[in-house]
């Protein structure tokens, strides 16, 4: 199965924290599932660092190339269809990051892992 992973998801997983669920652990660490990271987590946490609200025990690039390598974490660009699909999200969540990981999951047709629970007032999976 191919999940999208939330930007806290990411987080907590590389971390090793105790914060995932049981459910989500065994979705991340089941070598059968494709885990996809959006570009646009990659980007709130770029800004998040640089404005003091995200520290990082290693810099961002390396943990992202360390995922793609022992997690084999692929990472989901931003297309044309991901943004126009913003416009028929209602606006249950006002997150401009979580709003286009809804859109993504949506339009990709993925289950997205991830703690929020307002994300089920959106069509599409939320796993957790």
């Amino acid at each position: 199965m191919k999940i999208l992973i939330d930007t806290h998801t990411f987080l907590w997983f590389a971390q090793g924290s105790s914060k995932l669920s049981p459910q989500a652990t065994e979705l991340l660490e089941d070598d059968e599932n494709e885990t996809l990271l959006s570009i646009a987590s990659i980007w709130e946490m770029q800004i998040k660092i640089k404005i003091g609200k995200l520290q990082l025990d290693v810099p961002l690039p390396e943990l992202i190339a360390s995922q793609q390598t022992t997690n084999e974490l692929e990472i989901l660009p931003i297309k044309l269809s991901h943004i126009w699909a913003l416009d028929e999200l209602p606006l249950h969540h006002k997150d401009p990051f979580d709003r286009l990981l809804i859109a993504q999951g949506i339009r990709e047709n993925l289950p997205i892992l991830s703690i929020d629970s307002s994300f089920d007032q959106y069509p599409g999976q939320r796993l957790w």
